[in-house]
């Protein structure tokens, strides 16, 4: 199982109760790990899907993959890197958002990712959701998860993993959890805090690039951007 672009939830875990290693590159010490780990097992990463191991694909490894909307993700992204100790930090939000447009920050360009798989939306090992999804309706989100990967929950199970795994309750305990990266890791959760920072002529260009690369897609409609992502 294999769980994409992690600027989710980490209910993934919660819900299928199994061991979880985070893969950013895939080096021998890695892939010695994932192989002594047991089975079932998930994998979270912010991997392009082309950089994928193609072998998870050829063997039809269930990939689920979270998208958040393009100008919350360059917010939160914005405070994670300056929240974040390992990472340079940034003046200002302005120079950020340059960087974040032309796809010069860590892990590249969100348009290139969405593009990517939008290519797979339809195949039946994918499953796409979003932030904003779950943020609306959790219990109906994880029924579809849990439906994906062959999970049959009851209802007190699904209202368990619901309460554990909203964005406060995963806050509260994060210096448990997440030790001294938490503060970079669970800011807000919110949808529409973009607004706090984005300027009008930054608004309008991002405007513009979604209608460029996403608007008609399949990935573009499921994001909802006039919904969330307008004045």
């Amino acid at each position: 199982m294999w769980h994409s672009y992690a600027t989710c939830h980490s209910f993934v875990w919660m819900l299928l109760c199994v061991h979880l290693l985070y893969v950013s590159i895939l080096v021998s010490e890695e892939t010695q790990k994932m192989k002594d780990r047991p089975s079932p097992r998930v994998f979270a990463s912010h991997l392009y899907y082309d950089d994928i191991p193609k072998s998870l694909f050829e063997k039809k490894v269930k990939t689920l993959v979270i998208f958040r909307n393009p100008k919350d993700t360059a917010v939160s992204y914005f405070h994670f890197y300056n929240n974040n100790p390992v990472l340079p930090t940034y003046s200002s939000w302005d120079l950020f958002f340059e960087d974040y447009m032309n796809g010069k920050v860590l892990w590249g360009s969100y348009f290139d990712h969405a593009l990517a798989w939008n290519k797979h939306i339809d195949e039946e090992n994918v499953l796409i959701i979003t932030f904003e999804e779950m943020k609306e309706d959790l219990p109906v989100q994880l029924k579809k998860i849990s439906k994906f990967f062959g999970i049959s929950l009851t209802e007190d199970q699904i209202l368990l993993i619901e309460n554990r795994t909203t964005f406060k309750s995963m806050k509260d305990k994060s210096k448990e959890t997440h030790g001294i990266i938490a503060d970079a890791l669970f800011r807000k959760g919110d949808v529409g805090d973009w607004s706090s920072l984005f300027t009008e002529a930054q608004s309008q260009e991002m405007d513009a690039k979604f209608e460029l690369c996403l608007a008609g897609t399949k990935l573009g409609e499921k994001l909802n951007y006039n919904k969330y992502c307008k004045f």
